[in-house]
């Protein structure tokens, strides 16, 4: 998000470690507000071991540390005065001190009637399931890719899952199907959005995220979905022809190119 110019401020928790420094190191870079990270004392900084193979998948191992310890006593709305949306990851609504964070942040944003959008992740599906979706109600969009829909959802196909969500008061998603794209669902109706085939693919690490933020990044712009749709999957794969998480990093250039 910060990236493509917006002002950012993170909320999150590391140690006092190196890999807080390592961490933190590009999203100083970009600019990103930092005034509500906080340090831990005790747990190390969170981290994830990824296996990439050739052509850009990847296996996850992730050791949880401070971020599942983000303290909500540090919240206070007042925070969200200066911000136009919220962008959450699911994995804050795992477990732990950082769920109350979490939903202390929901139930601001929604009082100030602001946007929501609540990205999903894998890890987060299968560790809270539909646990999330009490959580989530009344956000704006809600962003998977399609094993984490079937996987919240219980269905076996990707409408099914679509409809579920639907009939438990879901009606904004957008749903990342790998090499096919993605498809946008609102309240009237559904887009299957082509792909952006990209050469040298080498990472899809910090795709999603790409998306998410081209995505989010898109809406505030006063675009359509379908046209937000577009524009992260270009952004995402982009993003895959990097190596880690930010290793590319998405700008309004990027995009421009692509809207031109």
């Amino acid at each position: 998000m910060a990236s493509l110019g917006h002002r950012v401020f993170l909320a999150g928790r590391v140690g006092k470690d190196p890999f807080a420094e390592l961490a933190l190191s590009r999203v100083r870079e970009v600019g990103v507000d930092l005034r509500h990270l906080q340090e831990d004392p005790e747990h190390t900084t969170s981290s994830v071991l990824i296996l990439v193979v050739p052509g850009g998948e990847r296996a996850m191992v992730s050791a949880e540390g401070a971020s599942r310890h983000l303290d909500p006593s540090l919240f206070k709305p007042r925070f969200l005065d200066q911000a136009d949306a919220v962008v959450l990851s699911a994995y804050a609504l795992v477990g732990g001190p950082s769920r109350s964070y979490a939903v202390e942040v929901l139930e601001a944003a929604r009082k100030r009637e602001m946007p929501i959008f609540a990205d999903l992740g894998t890890g987060a599906v299968r560790a809270a399931g539909g646990e999330l979706l009490k959580h989530l109600r009344g956000v704006s969009w809600l962003l998977m890719n399609q094993n984490e829909l079937l996987a919240l959802t219980g269905a076996t196909s990707l409408s099914e899952g679509v409809e579920r969500l639907r009939k438990e008061g879901f009606h904004r998603l957008a749903i990342k199907v790998g090499a096919m794209g993605s498809i946008v669902v609102t309240p009237e109706g559904e887009e299957l959005l082509e792909p952006f085939p990209m050469e040298d693919i080498v990472d899809s690490t910090g795709a999603g995220d790409a998306y998410t933020a081209a995505f989010v990044h898109a809406l505030l712009q006063g675009k359509k979905p379908q046209e937000a749709g577009r524009l992260a999957n270009l952004a995402g794969a982009l993003a895959a022809t990097g190596l880690g998480a930010q290793g590319r990093l998405v700008t309004l250039e990027d995009l421009e190119v692509a809207a031109g």
